[in-house]
């Protein structure tokens, strides 16, 4: 199964989080990590790890009586595959207007102007050079 046909849901999203932050883990150490933030219970955990090995989302090897948990779905490649899916549903497919939205509707802060502005002079710079 391709990267490109692994789709997960906000709470498997959560489960990848833990293994993108330090792969392999036992499904006790992501059940430990995820009971109180989340207020799920073990099963449901356990039920999100099946969903996500199901899709190839994340792998399985035994270890004596265990299994270790790794994610082979990237983050990065999930990152841009959501972030495209959010421009093109929301906002027409423009990264403009979704700079707009956060200009007008959230409070950035001089880092996050800042930030953008090192963006936007790396683009140009890029753009220059083609």
């Amino acid at each position: 199964m391709s990267d490109k046909t692994i789709v997960i849901s906000e709470a498997e999203s959560r489960v990848m989080e833990l293994l993108w932050q330090q792969s392999p883990q036992t499904s006790e150490e992501m059940v430990a990590a995820l009971l109180e933030p989340t207020g799920w219970h073990e099963k449901t955990i356990k039920t999100l790890i099946n969903r996500l090995l199901g899709k190839g989302a994340i792998s399985a090897e035994k270890d004596g009586r265990r299994y270790l948990y790794s994610a082979l779905l990237r983050r990065e490649d999930w990152q841009q595959r959501e972030s495209r899916s959010l421009l093109d549903r929301v906002f027409g497919g423009k990264v403009a207007p979704l700079l707009a939205h956060f200009s007008q509707h959230e409070k950035l802060t001089a880092k996050d102007v800042a930030e953008l502005r090192k963006l936007i002079d790396a683009i140009d710079k890029k753009g220059r050079r083609t």
